[in-house]
């Protein structure tokens, strides 16, 4: 609604302002990473947990925002999303094989519409086993929660809820995403070397270390620049 000077109502520029100082009037320094995902709880969490982990003096300039979509309709939301900012949205999805029909069509329709695909094979929880030094050969998804939980109370003493909020700094804590990244990816490589090529033929293994892997570069990236200063 306009006053009658023709001009925007203060509460419409008010909201504009106010978004313009959330997410930078131009594209932020280190990049504006939208991840959607299939779930309310544990992948959320997780990313959650990951960008509220940047160091402070990077938050205006590395943008981590989560979203939420059914599993057939996560590309086209992220695409969506994109749309409305094109020029600075770099867009992910976030989900595992589990019982998706569909899994090798999903990752490859965001392949082609330039969407990262951090999948994982047979579910998330066999990449927040990485952490731990492992990536055991399971196929079924509810045998890998199962075993990663007994993995995770051991190592912490704490019970493994898969709604944690804080789930992302107690798998660094006691883990080492570091390893984590390396491992997922010497996985991935040894089902390519094994000629399996479609997503669902290969387990354990995901991409969700490719993701992980890129932010945690660009905020590297970001601390030396200040430290350049």
């Amino acid at each position: 609604m306009a006053n009658k000077g023709g001009k925007p109502s203060n509460t419409r520029a008010g909201k504009r302002k106010d978004r313009e100082k959330r997410v930078g009037a131009r594209m932020p320094e280190l990049g504006y990473y939208l991840i959607v995902t299939d779930t309310k709880e544990t992948e959320k969490n997780y990313f959650e947990g990951f960008r509220d982990s940047i160091p402070e003096e990077l938050k205006d300039h590395l943008i981590i925002k989560v979203e939420k979509a059914k599993t057939v309709e996560l590309v086209k939301k992220a695409l969506e999303l994109v749309g409305q900012d094109s020029q600075y949205r770099i867009p992910w999805i976030v989900f595992d094989r589990d019982q998706v029909k569909d899994f090798d069509r999903i990752v490859q329709e965001a392949e082609e519409n330039q969407v990262g695909a951090g999948w994982s094979n047979p579910c998330f929880e066999i990449w927040l086993y990485a952490y731990f030094g492992e990536m055991p050969a399971i196929q079924e998804s509810y045998v890998c929660c199962e075993r990663f939980a007994d993995k995770f109370e051991k190592i912490s003493k704490k019970k493994y809820l898969k709604n944690d909020k804080d789930i992302y700094r107690k798998l660094v804590k006691y883990g080492d995403e570091e390893k984590a990244i390396k491992l997922a990816e010497q996985c991935y490589k040894k089902c390519l070397r094994d000629e399996k090529r479609n997503p669902s033929e290969m387990w354990p293994a995901c991409k969700v270390q490719e993701l992980v892997g890129r932010i945690r570069e660009k905020i590297s990236q970001g601390i030396k620049n200040r430290q350049g200063k």
